[in-house]
C-alpha cells in the first residue's frame, strides 16, 4: 500500500506543476501520433485489459476509485453545459427528454448519474463482461430501468444502423475513452453521424506531454497504483490542439475546454487552468444551413445591391 507521505509527496508535484504550460503542439495527423487508421476504433489489447477488470467497476476503493470521485466534476460539466444547450424540461430532471449515448460506459459509473439526471441514456461498451456488469448493478435501482439501456458494440457498429441516423442523439459522452482507441478520426466521424444537428460531444481524455507522461503514468501507474500498471499507452494521448483540429475538420464546433487535476490525497478532483495533464472538452455538431435558405438570402442579397445601385 502506498503511505500517506509518498501520496502527499506525489501531490505536491502535481501542485507545484499544475501551472505548467506546455509548448504548442504541432497539428499532426492523427496517424503520426501513435495511431494508425485502422476504421475500427476497438483495440483488441484494450478490451484484454478492461475484460481482466471488469468485475471491479463498482469498487470505489479499487481501480477505477478515480473515475468514481471524477464524477463530482464531469456530471456538472455535463449537465451545465446541455443546459446551455437545451432548458430545463423539469424540476428534478433537468435532461428530462434527452437522448444521451455514453460510448465506453464500462459498468455504468457514468451512465447512471446521467439517468438520474432525467437524461435517456444508451451505454455502450465493446466489452461484454464490463456490459453485464453494468446491466446487473441497474437491476438494483428499478427507477433506473426505464431510462437506461446498455449494448455489447462498438460506436462504429452503432453508427452502421439506420435507425440512429433518423432518430440521433442530443449528446455524446466519451469519458476516459479516446486514449484507447485503436482510430480516432473513425470514432470522431462516428460521434458527429449518431448526434442530431446541434447535439453535443462531451470529451474527458489526457494530453499528451511530458508531465502526462511523468504523472499520469509513472506516478498513478508505477508509484501510487491509482490505476493499474499498463492501462494508458503516452502515445495514445492527444493534445487539446490536435483535439480541437479534428473535431472542426469534422463538423464540430468546440465551445470550451477546462483543465482538471486529481488529487491522490484527497482521492478528490478539481478544476485547474492548466491543460497539461487531464482536460474536458464540449463541442457541438454545426448546423447546416438548409441549402434554399442560402439561395433565398443570395437572392434577397443581390436584390437589395440593385435597389442602392
Amino acid at each position: 500500500m502506498l503511505s500517506r507521505r509518498s501520496a502527499q509527496l506525489a501531490y505536491r508535484l502535481l501542485t507545484s506543476t499544475s501551472t505548467y504550460r506546455p509548448a504548442l503542439q504541432p497539428r499532426l495527423p492523427v496517424q503520426q501520433s501513435g495511431r494508425l487508421i485502422s476504421h475500427s476504433t476497438v483495440d483488441p489489447a484494450e478490451v484484454r485489459k478492461f475484460q481482466a477488470l471488469a468485475s471491479k467497476w463498482w469498487d470505489e476503493r479499487g481501480e477505477f476509485g478515480a473515475l468514481h470521485a471524477m464524477n463530482d466534476l464531469r456530471v456538472p460539466f455535463i449537465r451545465d453545459n446541455l443546459l446551455s444547450v437545451h432548458s430545463a424540461r423539469q424540476m428534478g430532471s433537468p435532461l428530462s427528454g434527452l437522448r444521451v449515448l455514453d460510448v465506453g460506459c464500462g459498468g455504468g459509473l457514468l451512465t447512471e448519474p446521467l439517468a438520474r439526471l432525467g437524461a435517456d441514456v444508451l451505454g455502450i461498451d465493446p466489452v461484454q463482461d464490463s456490459v453485464r456488469i453494468a446491466e446487473l448493478h441497474l437491476s438494483h435501482d428499478p427507477a433506473l430501468c426505464g431510462r437506461v439501456r446498455y449494448r455489447a458494440c462498438s460506436l462504429e457498429e452503432l453508427a452502421d444502423e439506420d435507425e440512429q441516423e433518423e432518430e440521433g442523439f442530443h449528446a455524446v459522452v466519451a469519458s476516459e475513452v479516446l486514449e484507447h482507441l485503436a482510430d480516432l478520426e473513425t470514432f470522431i466521424q462516428c460521434c458527429h453521424h449518431v448526434l442530431k444537428p446541434g447535439g453535443s460531444l462531451f470529451v474527458t481524455t489526457i494530453n499528451r506531454t511530458q508531465m502526462s507522461y511523468i504523472l499520469g503514468i509513472i506516478a498513478a501507474e508505477q508509484v501510487l497504483r491509482i490505476v493499474p500498471r499498463g492501462t494508458h499507452d503516452w502515445e495514445k494521448f492527444i493534445s487539446p490542439v490536435e483535439l480541437e483540429t479534428l473535431l472542426e475538420s469534422t463538423g464540430f464546433s468546440v465551445e470550451c475546454i477546462r483543465g482538471m487535476l486529481y488529487n491522490p490525497v484527497s482521492g478528490a478532483w478539481s478544476w485547474q487552468q492548466s491543460t497539461a495533464i487531464n482536460y474536458a472538452l464540449h463541442a457541438l455538431k454545426r448546423r447546416e444551413e438548409p441549402q434554399s435558405d442560402r439561395v433565398e438570402s443570395e437572392s434577397e442579397d443581390e436584390a437589395a445591391s440593385r435597389s442602392t445601385a
